[in-house]
């Protein structure tokens, strides 16, 4: 029997390109050829699915491509059409081609079959790939399809697989990317993955393209500052949808340093984005002309928000998406400002820790200078105040993020971690992370990158009182 696996795109809701995308991928030299769960609950549906005109339509979409009568079997996830009907098996068996296929949306061991079939949607989580592929030790031919398409916060990656009976990969199917392709289970084949930072780059981009294609928005704009944050979402934006859709806005400020804005304009330059320059400092005097000034936290959050002002401008008068620049070590820390930098519609660097941003940057430095390497080398700072520094009111980053992974990422208790770092910081960093939610509760959609992001992953209560 041969068998195709086509790991193709899907988008929440939208039946007439799901059901186009599907015919168009049908292989006529194939006797099935497999597609990946298309149901709603599997592709991002959430409540959608309780509207009774889209259950109609989720039957219509399986039952118009039954109609097609294609020569073929297909699956589609746990769905088998052939001979213009549309079936569904109570115990997850099928016979096609005088074959036993198995079909579950989770893996089980010692079921006697020809070909198990694993058909639940993934969504990506940097560091679990290799490891899902390996914990799948099968006895059987087995096939892995999964779908790629933005799932709100989720992205499903693609990265479909398939084994043969001694467990070795015969297929792997590249991650953001539609393949397909017909097994081959005598052959075997190496595991590959991309490096990490490329991985976190590819799913990113994807996302932000995904986004405006299924938002009709075609172009964004953000906020630089000189910083790290704004400059790796600078770049990826512009990866995702090309110099000529991005605009970065410079808006110095008494406190910007020369430096801030000379870095602004060399990464707009290298990135051949354009960019605009609104000096916040005429409008924050002209505010604070009749009030006393302290030079306090009131005053440093004035800034922030006369920033958001000035971008959300923008993204009104011209249709742009505004893009948050926050990373997921500030979002722990409630280190940003509501209605300020906090504002946006999309975040691409949401679930990074500093540290990764950094690595990622660096990364995308590896062949040329894209990112100033000022900008990389830098102490981090909002520069609200002269001198700040993000350390004057955070740990060092190294210890902050590893601190937050620990706590989030590895389920570790406070009094382990605390047998690696001193008790007082890893405290206050836990309560934090608490006690910031409400400020991540209003925060603006953003990419998933692991397992327990702020955004999707993790749900935190807002009033408490452990913490």
């Amino acid at each position: 029997m041969k068998i195709t696996l086509a790991q193709i795109k899907y988008k929440t809701g939208d039946f007439k390109f799901n059901y186009e995308n599907i015919i168009k991928n049908v292989n006529s030299e194939c006797d099935l050829i497999i597609f990946p769960q298309a149901d709603l609950e599997e592709i991002g549906g959430k409540d959608l699915l309780l509207d009774r005109d889209c259950q109609n339509a989720q039957i219509e979409f399986y039952q118009k491509i039954a109609d097609k009568n294609f020569k073929q079997n297909i699956l589609i996830g746990d769905i088998l059409i052939r001979d213009g009907s549309v079936e569904v098996s109570e115990d997850g068996f099928f016979e096609i081609s005088g074959k036993k296929i198995f079909v579950s949306d989770a893996f089980l061991e010692d079921v006697e079959c020809d070909l198990f079939v694993l058909c639940k949607n993934r969504y990506y989580a940097m560091n679990t790939y290799k490891d899902f592929v390996d914990n799948i030790e099968v006895k059987t031919n087995f096939v892995y399809i999964n779908t790629i398409g933005l799932a709100d916060e989720s992205v499903y990656a693609g990265g479909s697989f398939a084994k043969n009976t001694n467990n070795d990969i015969v297929l792997q199917m590249p991650i953001c990317e539609e393949d397909s392709e017909t097994v081959d289970f005598g052959r075997s084949i190496e595991f590959s993955e991309e490096p990490i930072e490329q991985q976190i780059i590819k799913v990113t981009t994807f996302a932000l393209k995904e986004y405006c294609e299924n938002t009709g928005i075609d172009k964004v704009v953000l906020g630089l500052s000189g910083g790290i944050d704004s400059a790796l979402t600078a770049v990826l934006a512009q990866k995702a949808l090309g110099p000529k859709n991005v605009l970065g806005v410079l808006m110095p400020s008494m406190f910007s340093s020369e430096g801030s804005v000379v870095d602004s304009l060399k990464l707009a330059e290298n990135l051949g984005i354009k960019t605009i320059t609104e000096p916040i400092t005429p409008l924050f005097e002209a505010f604070m002309a009749t009030k006393e000034s302290k030079h306090d936290l009131a005053e440093e959050n004035l800034q922030a928000r006369l920033r958001g002002l000035i971008l959300m401008f923008y993204s009104n008068r011209d249709g742009y998406l505004l893009l948050s620049t926050g990373n997921k070590s500030e979002s722990a820390m409630g280190f940003g400002t509501l209605y300020g930098d906090l504002a946006g519609g999309y975040n691409m660097i949401c679930d990074l820790t500093k540290t990764n941003v950094y690595k990622v940057a660096n990364y995308i430095n590896k062949d040329r200078e894209i990112i100033p390497q000022e900008t990389i080398d830098k102490a981090p700072s909002a520069e609200l105040h002269p001198n700040q520094k993000d350390q004057d009111r955070l740990p060092e980053y190294a210890i902050l993020d590893d601190i937050i992974e620990m706590y989030l990422e590895q389920n570790k208790s406070v009094g382990e971690i605390c047998e690696k770092y001193d008790k007082k910081i890893v405290e206050e960093v836990v309560k934090k992370i608490y006690r910031m939610q409400f400020k991540r509760h209003q925060g603006c959609l953003g990419v998933r990158l692991t397992e327990k992001a702020f955004v999707g992953g993790v749900n935190l209560p807002v009033v408490q009182k452990f913490y």
